[in-house]
C-alpha cells in the first residue's frame, strides 16, 4: 500500500503569503508567521497536552447498554455513530470482567463511550458482580449517564435484567433509564415485507410492548420501540425508529449532551456516496466538527489555534486509520498541513473577527466547524486516492475542499 506522502506545494500559496493578507498589522502578522511554523512542526508531546485537556470540556455521554446478546446493543451503537457493524465490533475493548467500553469517534476524544454487558443471562453470570461492576461507572460524575435497557420483543425471560435495574435505579435514581424494545420485525404478521410507517400498529408488537412496559414498572424514564437492522437484511430504513430514539436520549440528557446527539444524527452528514470509507469518514468529521465548534467559541484571539489545529491533526489520523494508513502526530500534522495551507491562513486571520464584541467568537465557532468538516472531506479524498494505489491529486482535493467549505458555511452559520 503507498505511503503517505506530501501533496505537491501547487496545492496552496504559502501561508505566509496568505496572513500578510489578512493580519493589517506587520508586527502582529510577523508573530502569526512565526508561531504558524513553529506550531506545524507538530510537536507530540503539546498535542498530546492539549487533547488531555480538550477531552475534560467536551459534552461526552456514557450510554451503558444492558441486555442479552442478540438484543439489539451494538445495532444502537451504529445507530448513534453512523459506522458499520465490523467498526463497532473492532471498537470494543476489555473494560471490567462482564463489560466491554467502546470510545466514538476515539478514545483521546470521545462524544459518545458505550459500556455493553456481556454474557448476560449466562447461568454462571454472577449478577451481583456485574451490578458492582457497572455501580463503578455510574459512580463517575465527569459526564453525562443514561443507562439503557434493551431487550427484545419476544422475549420475556427478563428477571436477571429487571434484577439489575432494580438494583440500579435504587442506588442511582438521577441517572436516567431508557427502556429499548428491539427486533420488531421478529413478530410482524407473515404478509409483512417491510416497515410500516413509525410507530408500527401490530397487534403481537402493542400486546408485548405493553407487557414489558408493565414489567419493568417504575424502572425507566421513557420506552421506545426499535429495530435496527443490516442492510442485507431488505428492511428499510435500516435505523427504524432513529429519530425516537435521539429525541429521547435528548429529553433525558443535560442541553450540551442532547445537542451533540443531535448534532451527530443530522440526516444531511451521511448521505449514501456509494463509497463505504467517504460515508463512514463522515460520521467521524462530523463529529470532530462539533467538538471544533465547541472549543472555537472561546472568545480569545488566536488562543484556540493551537487546539483546533491539535484536533484536526487527530481526525486525520483517524480518518487515515480508517483508510488503512497509521500515521503518527507529527506525519497527521504533515498532511494537515499539505493539504489546507491556504485554508490555514485564513483561519488564523478570521480569529480576528474575536475582537468585534458580541458577534466575534459566534461566527469563528461557525468557520471553524466549516474549516474541520471540509479539512476531513479533503483528506478523505488524500486518503481514497493512497487506497487505490494513486498518488494524491492536488487540484482534484483543492476543488473538494473549496466545495466542501462552502457548502459547511451555509450549513454551519447558525
Amino acid at each position: 500500500m503507498p505511503e503517505p506522502q506530501n501533496i505537491d506545494a501547487s496545492l496552496d500559496a504559502s501561508p505566509a503569503q496568505g496572513l500578510m493578507r489578512y493580519l493589517p498589522i506587520d508586527r502582529l502578522t510577523r508573530t502569526a508567521v512565526q508561531w504558524f511554523n513553529q506550531w506545524f512542526s507538530v510537536n507530540e508531546a503539546q498535542v498530546a497536552e492539549i487533547l488531555e485537556t480538550v477531552r475534560t470540556a467536551l459534552p461526552t455521554t456514557e450510554a451503558l447498554l444492558i441486555g442479552k446478546p442478540q438484543a439489539g446493543k451494538s445495532s444502537i451503537v451504529r445507530g448513534l455513530t453512523g459506522v458499520s457493524a465490523e467498526i463497532v465490533g473492532q471498537g470494543f475493548r476489555p473494560h471490567t470482567q462482564h463489560t466491554q467500553r467502546y470510545a466514538y469517534p476515539s478514545d483521546d476524544l470521545p462524544l459518545l463511550i458505550f459500556t455493553d454487558t456481556v454474557g448476560l443471562g449466562d447461568v454462571n453470570q454472577n449478577t451481583q458482580t456485574l451490578i458492582q461492576e457497572l455501580a463503578g461507572d455510574l459512580e463517575q460524575k465527569s459526564r453525562a449517564r443514561v443507562l439503557v435497557l434493551t431487550v427484545k420483543i419476544n422475549d420475556f425471560a427478563i428477571d436477571t435484567l429487571r434484577q439489575i435495574a432494580q438494583d440500579l435505579r435504587r442506588q442511582y435514581a438521577e441517572i436516567p433509564c431508557l427502556l429499548a424494545v428491539t427486533c420488531l420485525h421478529e413478530v410482524y404478521p407473515a404478509e409483512a415485507i417491510d416497515h410500516p410507517p413509525y410507530p408500527p400498529d401490530y397487534e403481537a408488537i402493542n400486546r408485548a410492548f405493553t407487557e414489558l412496559q408493565q414489567a419493568f414498572t417504575g424502572l425507566y424514564d421513557r420506552a421506545i420501540l426499535l429495530d435496527f437492522t443490516l442492510e442485507e437484511d431488505g428492511y428499510t430504513p435500516v435505523f427504524y425508529g432513529l429519530e425516537t430514539l435521539r429525541n429521547a436520549l435528548a429529553d433525558l440528557l443535560p442541553e450540551a449532551e442532547a445537542r451533540a446527539i443531535h448534532q451527530l444524527l443530522d440526516e444531511g452528514i451521511g448521505g449514501q456516496l456509494g463509497n463505504l470509507y467517504r460515508d463512514v469518514g463522515r460520521h467521524y468529521i462530523s463529529a470532530f466538527a462539533i467538538m471544533a465548534a465547541a472549543i472555537a467559541a472561546v472568545p480569545l484571539p488566536l488562543a484556540t489555534m493551537p487546539v483546533l489545529t491539535a484536533l484536526q491533526v487527530s481526525m486525520v489520523g483517524l480518518l487515515g486509520k480508517l483508510y488503512g494508513q497509521t500515521l503518527t502526530p507529527s506525519q497527521a500534522g504533515g498532511v494537515v498541513s499539505a493539504i489546507a495551507g491556504g485554508f490555514l491562513a485564513q483561519a488564523i486571520g478570521r480569529e480576528l473577527i474575536k475582537f468585534i464584541p458580541g458577534f466575534g467568537s459566534v461566527i469563528a465557532a461557525s468557520w471553524a466547524t466549516a474549516y474541520t468538516w471540509a479539512l476531513g472531506e479533503a483528506a478523505c479524498v488524500y486518503f481514497g486516492d493512497l487506497l487505490g494505489g494513486k498518488k494524491p491529486d492536488p487540484q482534484r482535493i483543492q476543488a473538494v475542499m473549496k466545495e466542501a467549505f462552502a457548502t459547511a458555511k451555509d450549513r454551519f452559520k447558525g
